[in-house]
């Protein structure tokens, strides 16, 4: 018996140290509520943190409230930047003869396979796939060039005359390592042309690039170039390339040994050390050109000098993805210490229409990054996108005054004016504070017995003189009055 008792004893001081400690966990983690921590002390339910979400989920259909790991929130506070890139892309895509096209975040997983290729980091590691219902093989586009070259075919746009301009704008998604201003879900805006393969548009592009940068109050734009000829073109080169990373095979790392024989050009992708090093003495792509491509690179330096763009040739230059012909680029920016931020890039895709079963299609494109354009905006403080302001305010007090309040603010609305209200709120004085706050010229009132009389009173919000007039007279009094105000406003 009394063995019996010192083992019950252990086993509730044990519960007791269990049931603490999982106390603390719960209350560390932020928004859990009273009942969750007393359900985990109940359950003994486990907190902790995997790959993707945080384990403290679904308790009797509670949730975390946190999102996936590498998504995000765009709250009020970033909206107006987000807002400024929408007007300026869509502005500048109308400028440049671009029409919009906007395509499913999820596609076939062949597709991307395809056109991206077997051996990149984006098919072998951070593409999002799983299978549908039906049993088809399908993922969450991680680029948008694949989509708008198989809507092109889908849709038979190869009759239309060309040029093709396109234009889209949307979310994309990598299974790649969060970090700094890095996330699995971010966005892309992204502008192809179809049907020329002269260089004059491989320098319109970069020149639409260039002007949407400084249209959004980004400096010191730089860009880097390159020429990586055709698929055909490339063979002899990939040879040599092989044959020089082989001898060299012992200096790079072994996890990027593999690539040597699978995808050589991927190397110079490769943002290590070691890997940097053996690359500074590799062939160049540039030095073997076809006749074509080299004339064609030839006179893409030759538009980008008149159009004073600043340029470097870089020769180890290739992008990420497999489609990739001729002219690659990429843009970036100089910060105050001279460090380099990548904000987008893009080049030709000459054979990937013809790759999917389309007719041979010459093509060029480039896509900035938005999230990352967001952060060079705050960094260097440009001008974010100002929402109109309204210039009258509708108040009103007691329920007849709401209902009449409802059709006058409608018609004021409707007459292209402005307008804003707090129906919800309830004091006269709360309102009118509220008024001045937004800083509105004109605050019209209508109070129980302006309700009964169809009136209502209109405050001169800088003057401080009222005066009430007929509902009816309400629409053109404001306006008439609006005018005489900003008249003075402009003689100030």
């Amino acid at each position: 018996m009394a063995r019996r008792k010192k083992t019950t004893k252990k086993v509730t001081k044990k519960k007791k140290v269990v049931k603490k400690t999982i106390k603390k966990r719960a209350k560390r983690k932020k928004g859990v509520s009273k009942k969750i921590t007393k359900k985990v002390l109940e359950k003994n339910i486990n907190f902790s943190k995997g790959d993707d979400v945080v384990q403290y989920g679904a308790i009797n259909g509670q949730i975390a409230l946190q999102t996936v790991r590498g998504m995000r929130d765009i709250l009020p506070g970033d909206q107006a930047y987000w807002q400024q890139i929408r007007k300026i892309f869509e502005k500048r895509s109308v400028e440049y003869g671009f029409s919009r096209i906007d395509t499913p975040v999820i596609e076939l997983e062949s597709l991307f396979i395809k056109a991206i290729g077997e051996n990149t980091d984006i098919i072998n590691s951070e593409l999002y796939t799983f299978s549908a219902k039906s049993g088809d093989k399908v993922a969450l586009r991680p680029e948008l060039t694949a989509s708008a070259v198989r809507a092109y075919i889908q849709h038979g746009m190869t009759i239309l005359p060309k040029p093709i301009k396109l234009f889209s704008m949307g979310p994309v998604y990598r299974y790649d390592k969060p970090g700094e201003g890095r996330y699995r879900e971010f966005h892309q805006a992204e502008f192809n042309i179809f049907g020329e393969d002269d260089a004059i548009l491989d320098a319109q592009i970069m020149q639409i690039a260039h002007r949407v940068l400084k249209s959004l109050g980004i400096k010191n734009i730089q860009f880097r170039v390159n020429s990586i000829g055709t698929i055909e073109s490339r063979k002899e080169y990939l040879k040599l390339l092989k044959a020089y990373f082989r001898s060299k095979k012992s200096k790079l790392p072994l996890k990027y040994r593999d690539m040597i024989d699978t995808n050589p050009m991927r190397i110079f992708d490769v943002k290590d050390d070691k890997c940097m090093q053996v690359c500074a003495g590799a062939p160049q792509a540039i030095d073997y050109l076809d006749k074509e491509s080299r004339e064609h690179f030839k006179n893409l330096l030759e538009y980008l000098d008149e159009l004073e763009l600043i340029y470097t040739i870089d020769p180890h230059l290739v992008r990420g993805l497999d489609y990739y012909t001729r002219t690659v680029f990429e843009i970036s920016v100089a910060d105050e210490h001279g460090a380099k931020h990548s904000l987008g890039g893009g080049g030709r895709f000459d054979e990937l229409v013809e790759l999917f079963g389309g007719e041979p299609t010459p093509a060029i494109g480039f896509a900035f990054g938005i999230d990352r354009l967001i952060t060079e905006m705050k960094r260097v403080k440009a001008k974010k996108y100002k929402e109109s302001q309204p210039r009258v305010f509708l108040a009103q007090l007691g329920s007849l005054a709401k209902k009449k309040s409802l059709q006058l603010f409608a018609d004021i609305e409707q007459s292209g004016i402005l307008v804003a209200e707090s129906f919800g709120r309830g004091t006269l004085k709360a309102q009118l504070r509220y008024a001045s706050k937004l800083g509105v010229d004109l605050t019209l009132i209508i109070g129980q017995q302006e309700a009964l009389d169809d009136t209502v009173i209109v405050k001169n919000m800088i003057t401080g003189t009222q005066e009430t007039i007929t509902k009816k007279k309400a629409v053109a009094f404001v306006k008439k009055n609006l005018k005489e105000i900003s008249k003075l406003v402009k003689r100030k």
